[in-house]
């Protein structure tokens, strides 16, 4: 696998419609999931049990992600930090399929990304920030990628973060994905996203205002 920063700008046609020969975006126009804040989610035990259920399942079948990891010390930490659990259950219902894919060595955190095949569906056509989204004269979208990120008590992937999910697996194969921009680049008006195709990790640039039906975005959460 190789890693290749590009920079290809894309039109938008305002709806999130457009096919681009480069990204090869759905036609399927997928619409933000509307979400509460995260602090006004009151989980109930069963939803918490059925949430962990799912997130046990996946780490015990991706093992390749956390190799030495156990999954019971993962589920302690969780049943300790219900806030961190509501954002799972976020990351979970928008289509991003969190899972364990480090830890950090010196606060002892276990750190989740989206590890979805494509971009979350909950979280595509989406600008880039509210003040993208606000600089929009018509076809404005429902909601931007870092203030769903917020509300969702989550991070967006760096570059760093993408590359190292690629790592893990094939991501983004049909999709892309927004991720933090440096704000050098946002202050010209821009937004970088990355994908990956040809077995090559690729990142992009496009105006922050523009927003596509495969294009969402991934999260990381420490635990």
């Amino acid at each position: 696998m190789k890693f290749q920063a590009i920079y290809v700008a894309e039109e938008d046609d305002g709806c999130g419609s457009y096919l681009s020969p480069i990204t090869m975006l759905g036609s399927i126009c997928s619409r933000p999931v509307e979400l509460k804040e995260n602090k006004q989610v009151d989980m109930k035990a069963k939803q918490r049990e059925e949430l962990l259920s799912r997130l046990k399942a996946r780490f015990e079948e991706n093992m390749n992600r956390h190799k030495g990891f156990q999954w019971a010390e993962v589920e302690a930490r969780l049943e300790a930090n219900l806030e961190k659990l509501r954002s799972l259950d976020a990351m979970e219902r928008t289509g991003g399929e969190p899972d364990v894919v480090g830890r950090d060595k010196k606060t002892g955190e276990y750190i989740f990304y989206d590890c979805s095949a494509e971009s979350p569906k909950g979280r595509r056509s989406l600008c880039y920030d509210r003040e993208a989204q606000e600089s929009r004269k018509e076809h404005k979208p429902t909601n931007n990628a870092v203030d769903m990120a917020a509300s969702m008590g989550i991070d967006l992937l760096t570059e760093e973060e993408y590359r190292k999910l690629q790592k893990l697996g094939s991501f983004d194969l049909k999709t892309s994905s927004w991720v933090q921009t440096p704000s050098e680049v946002r202050a010209l008006g821009g937004a970088l996203y990355c994908d990956r195709r040809y077995d090559t990790v690729f990142v992009y640039h496009n105006g922050a205002p523009s927003y596509y039906a495969a294009r969402g975005f991934r999260g990381s959460l420490r635990v």
